[in-house]
């Protein structure tokens, strides 16, 4: 499968070596080509591109940007390149102000999440929410002793959530499906309860699991 990521930090660059190692074909869309001019080198195998060019490679597309540029990277995908296309949000809605004793600041409020905006705004993309309460070093097959840890998703359109979920188990993941767009409201604050431990004893390796009877 071709999947664009749009964007050029850890969590697209940790994402796009994980596919690129389950035999997908992998571009990276940023603004400035040169930050991942090294990494190309040292990867081999990713290609880099526009924001519109890796949205138009991508038959799933991941979008893997700071929350507060999330829309203006989609727009700068273009309309026509992402129109009808699933797309994995790994965003989160993180105000630019110093965290409260290890607790991050939203710019959103606890009845609306980032999801939901960008999908009222891009009503013909089917997003998914996928990767944003756990930290790059441990998004492709994470190894932790007491199992397999729980990926949190939700979206609107059940086909996308299904090609959703093949690509995160692939990538070692036990996937639980939370509904529908909505439940961003609860899978955004994931990255708060995440951050907490790491900003706290500057631990960033754990990950959450839901425990079934």
């Amino acid at each position: 499968m071709n999947i664009g990521i749009l964007g050029s930090g850890d969590v697209a660059k940790s994402l796009a070596a994980g596919l690129i190692s389950e035999g997908h074909s992998v571009m990276l869309g940023t603004r400035d080509i040169n930050k991942l001019a090294e990494w190309q080198r040292s990867s081999g195998m990713a290609k880099i591109g526009s924001f519109a060019e890796t949205a138009q490679f991508g038959e799933v597309i991941v979008l893997a940007v700071r929350g507060s540029a999330a829309a203006n990277a989609l727009k700068e995908a273009g309309a026509a390149n992402i129109h009808g296309k699933v797309i994995l949000d790994t965003t989160n809605p993180i105000a630019d102000a110093v965290p409260a004793n290890g607790v991050l600041k939203f710019f959103t409020d606890i009845n609306m999440s980032l999801m939901e905006t960008l999908q009222s705004e891009f009503p013909q993309v089917r997003f998914v929410k996928a990767f944003n309460s756990v930290g790059n070093a441990r998004m492709v097959h994470p190894r932790f002793t007491e199992g397999t840890p729980s990926m949190f998703i939700c979206g609107n359109d059940d086909a996308a959530k299904k090609v959703a979920t093949n690509l995160i188990h692939s990538l070692g993941w036990d996937v639980v499906d939370m509904g529908k767009v909505e439940a961003a409201r609860a899978i955004e604050p994931l990255c708060m309860l995440w951050c907490i431990l790491g900003f706290i004893n500057n631990e960033w390796t754990h990950a959450f699991k839901l425990l079934r009877k």
